[in-house]
């Protein structure tokens, strides 16, 4: 428990930032539904005669004069960019830190085995993204419940639920990916992060491109799809949490014969 203790006080002021801005963001984006939803036509013509970038984020298949609509579009994507970026630099650091600050030396030398310490260092990431989502759900129901708005409970918990499981998987893959680097990984965690959300928008566009839904996590949050079907993609989930067991493994095994600068 100590190495859990050492990584969430380290982590303190980057958690308290991007879970406040995330939140904060969320936030403003519900105040403002009651303005859009005045306007609902001339929004929807707007967004029917934007061709490809309307069937990108789903809007062609979404009403946005709904809240679900409305948060589904605008609150997904800050959800799920801002989550996966976060989610992303949480695990892509976990490991390679040690060797970055040089602290490698000072941890390892304590009577604590490499599995102990890669254990509790996940344990740590995965309590921050749990703690992130609880901290930005409670008050984005306040909010739609301050607005007058009915809040529709089903479809808000599943859409954070798909949300939390791609900081998840992420997360994971990013903590395998850490184990690799000797040094910060930052940009590699946010560019995973990136492509991953444009792997989901090419998907969305082209026919021919359906078959990255299946590489990207975001494919399993889309808004669109969670309002019609009432439920998640269960196949596209167990393909993502695939990845992320694999990156999991990979950090213990390499971790665990890794030559430690």
């Amino acid at each position: 428990m100590t190495i859990i203790k050492h990584e969430l006080r380290q982590n303190r002021t980057a958690f308290a930032v991007w879970t406040a801005s995330i939140a904060f963001l969320l936030v403003v984006c519900i105040v403002l539904f009651p303005e859009m939803k005045g306007e609902t036509d001339a929004v929807g013509d707007l967004f029917a005669s934007m061709g490809s970038f309307t069937a990108a984020f789903g809007m062609d298949r979404l009403n946005i004069g709904t809240l679900t609509g409305f948060y589904a579009i605008e609150c997904g994507n800050i959800l799920g960019l801002g989550g996966a970026l976060y989610a992303s630099l949480l695990g892509i650091s976990a490991l390679a830190k040690e060797e970055k600050d040089r602290t490698a030396e000072f941890l390892l030398t304590h009577p604590v085995s490499r599995k102990r310490v890669v254990t509790e260092k996940l344990a740590a990431v995965l309590l921050q993204i749990i703690a992130t989502n609880l901290l930005i759900l409670i008050p984005a129901l306040l909010t739609i419940g301050l607005i007058g708005e009915e809040i529709p409970l089903k479809e808000l918990l599943l859409m954070h639920g798909a949300y939390f499981l791609l900081q998840l998987e992420l997360a994971c893959v990013c903590f395998g990916v850490s184990a690799f680097l000797c040094r910060g990984g930052a940009g590699i965690g946010m560019g995973l992060s990136a492509a991953a959300y444009f792997l989901n928008l090419v998907a969305n566009i082209s026919e021919s491109a359906r078959f990255l839904h299946w590489l990207t996590p975001f494919a399993y949050c889309e808004g669109a799809d969670i309002i019609a079907n009432g439920t998640l993609d269960g196949s596209r989930i167990a393909v993502g949490m695939t990845f992320a067991i694999i990156g999991v493994i990979a950090a213990y095994r390499q971790y665990a014969g890794k030559d430690i600068r």
